[in-house]
């Protein structure tokens, strides 16, 4: 059974150097896709991931970075937009990393692709109304 899961990875300074996620590719025939990433050569790293392979693959990865010293978190919350709320302002345009929002040029909303979300918060501080909100 293929799984796809989102999780995010906290690397201790000790293995930011290492070649962590290429073992996932290699060893486990993990596909991935990296939505965000900041590596602090000999300090830190934080790695959010979308993981898919075969169920023991992915279970077998998991472990081996757990082995490894990795931290694993699920991403296991959602941002989700107040309609009534949002005066499509544009703040959250600026400041998503995924590019999550977009404006149309022809209407002048802000439309809020929650696909791309990554739910890295960033909106939710930059949002005057807040009309974006973070759902566990």
């Amino acid at each position: 059974m293929i799984v796809s899961k989102r999780i995010v990875l906290h690397f201790p300074g000790r293995l930011v150097e290492k070649p962590i996620v290429y073992r996932l590719i290699k060893d486990y025939e993990l596909e991935l896709n990296i939505l965000k990433a900041s590596i602090i050569p000999d300090e830190e790293g934080l790695m959010v991931l979308e993981l898919r392979g075969e169920q023991a693959n992915y279970d077998n990865g998991i472990k081996y970075l757990a082995k490894a010293g990795v931290r694993i978190q699920s991403l296991g919350q959602n941002v989700l937009r107040n309609e009534t709320r949002c005066t499509h302002c544009g703040a959250c345009i600026t400041i998503c990393p995924t590019g999550a929002f977009e404006l149309d040029h022809a209407t002048r909303y802000v439309t809020f692709n929650d696909d791309k979300c990554i739910a890295c918060g960033l909106c939710l501080k930059a949002c005057p109304p807040r009309a974006m909100e973070l759902h566990f």
